[in-house]
């Protein structure tokens, strides 16, 4: 016979939904449907891939629910990200077009929500290790399908945009459907595969081989925004790790040098932009981006602090972005600028908003990074920077991967330092900023780590 102590105190569902396993199980689902949205898309179309993502959103909501007892309503969703997409749904109710307005608000909630699920039901260390292993699956198919193309059989992959470009080094696209899109993917994965190979979370051969993988593609793509984005993010990993290996007693002043000129380097950024084209030698593709934004800033005019209405992707027989596209006689899909598309569909109210949520976000997570031992917490303000220098140029932030990685990195940034501690108390072990309970796998359990790894509070990185 059974004693009570013996029974299990929760049902079966409810257990294997707050097990550690299905977590990972989640996790890794998540990063590949939504990094692997285009090929999705090509091959069973886009109800195929808003099936997946519902089902997401939905298998989220039950995983939450059996983790009742460890979440704090509170400390759930980072209020900026909130309140960014609070003022999106409102902008529907003044869109041009408020059916599809609000099918895309629909879209961004539920990919920020399916984000705060990871947030909470995986560690930083659990999460980097996911990423990595879905990127580097997706990464090297890009490669095959770019041998395939371009050696053995010497023609395009049409449905997957794959132009056969490799044999002349580039551009090549991989499975990503843009070669600005699998630079940027690229990139945010040597980010992720070098902190893999620093807290020892996989083999060393299979790290390195990662982030020759990574490298090689990011060079092959030739995008005129991936040298941008390396040298922003090589810049960060430089002062982070000047920062970490100064004293405690002078990190503050060295922060506020270092911040100050971050502040003057975006000015003088903006006023030799035109220098900056041209030594990158990518003359025709930025000043076609300098003429849509411009065109972009005159709408502006017309609807300051409310904007058009949240579409993220643009709704292209709608106005302002048919006009836009007449004008320049082109069929962008975007503005190529988060900054310039947030401001013209949420106006300069949503325009600080966003600045608000990813600025506060890369702070939190930046000061982590310097104080706490372990290099894993240097992941997040990483991941923000290489988010926010590609934000310059291309729109990918506001959806699919880019918006996820947002909102996952503000859940991180937001349960490492945050008002809330005050509230509800300190983080755990794992950083997840939840407390453990008994019966369930807790996010941050050791038994969960691939063999070797360290925890988030290991050796000093």
């Amino acid at each position: 016979m059974t004693s009570p102590a013996q029974t299990p105190p929760h049902g079966w569902l409810v257990t294997l939904l707050a097990s550690a396993s299905f977590a990972r199980a989640y996790t890794l689902a998540v990063f590949g449907a939504v990094f692997a949205s285009y090929v999705i898309e090509q091959v069973a179309g886009r109800i195929t891939y808003i099936t997946i993502v519902a089902g997401l959103a939905v298998l989220g909501i039950a995983v939450l629910v059996a983790r009742w007892q460890e979440i704090s309503l509170l400390r759930l969703v980072p209020t900026t990200v909130v309140i960014f997409v609070g003022w999106a749904l409102a902008s529907v109710f003044w869109s041009e077009d408020t059916s599809t307005s609000w099918w895309s608000w629909v879209s961004t909630a539920a990919l920020a929500f399916i984000a705060v699920v990871i947030g909470h039901i995986r560690d930083t260390l659990q999460t980097v290790r996911a990423l990595g292993d879905v990127l580097r699956v997706l990464l090297a198919i890009s490669l095959g399908v770019e041998v395939l193309s371009g050696i053995l059989l010497d023609l395009p992959i049409t449905f997957l945009g794959v132009q056969g470009n490799l044999a002349q080094l580039g551009p090549i696209q991989g499975v990503f459907g843009t070669r600005n899109m699998l630079g940027f993917v690229a990139v945010l994965a040597l980010i992720t595969f070098l902190i893999e190979y620093r807290t020892q979370s996989i083999r060393p051969g299979l790290s390195v081989a990662s982030v020759v993988l990574a490298g090689g593609l990011a060079a092959f793509s030739d995008s005129p925004t991936v040298l941008v984005l390396a040298v922003g993010v090589g810049l960060a990993v430089a002062a982070l790790a000047w920062v970490r290996h100064t004293r405690p007693e002078r990190r503050a002043g060295l922060q506020l040098a270092l911040g100050g000129v971050v502040v003057v380097g975006v000015f003088v950024g903006y006023a030799a932009r035109h220098p900056i084209i041209a030594l990158l030698g990518a003359g025709s593709d930025f000043s076609m981006r300098v003429d849509l934004w411009n065109l972009m800033v005159d709408q502006v005019r017309f609807r300051p602090l409310n904007g058009w209405g949240w579409y993220g992707p643009w709704a292209e027989r709608e106005f302002p972005f048919i006009y836009l596209n007449f004008e320049l006689d082109a069929s962008h899909a975007t503005g190529l600028n988060a900054y310039f598309d947030v401001l013209m569909q949420l106006g300069w109210v949503g325009l600080v908003l966003f600045v608000g949520l990813a600025g506060l976000a890369l702070v939190r997570s930046w000061l982590a990074a310097s104080e706490r031992r372990s290099v894993v917490y240097a992941w997040t303000p990483l991941m923000l920077v290489a988010l926010l220098v590609d934000s310059m140029f291309e729109s990918f932030t506001l959806t699919g991967l880019g918006w996820m990685m947002l909102v996952l990195c503000a859940v991180r940034a937001g349960q490492s330092r945050s008002w809330r501690e005050r509230i509800g108390g300190g983080t755990d072990a794992g950083g997840t900023g939840l407390p453990h309970v008994p019966g369930f796998g807790r996010p941050g359990a050791a038994a969960d780590r691939p063999p070797g790894a360290q925890g988030p509070d290991g050796p000093a990185g």
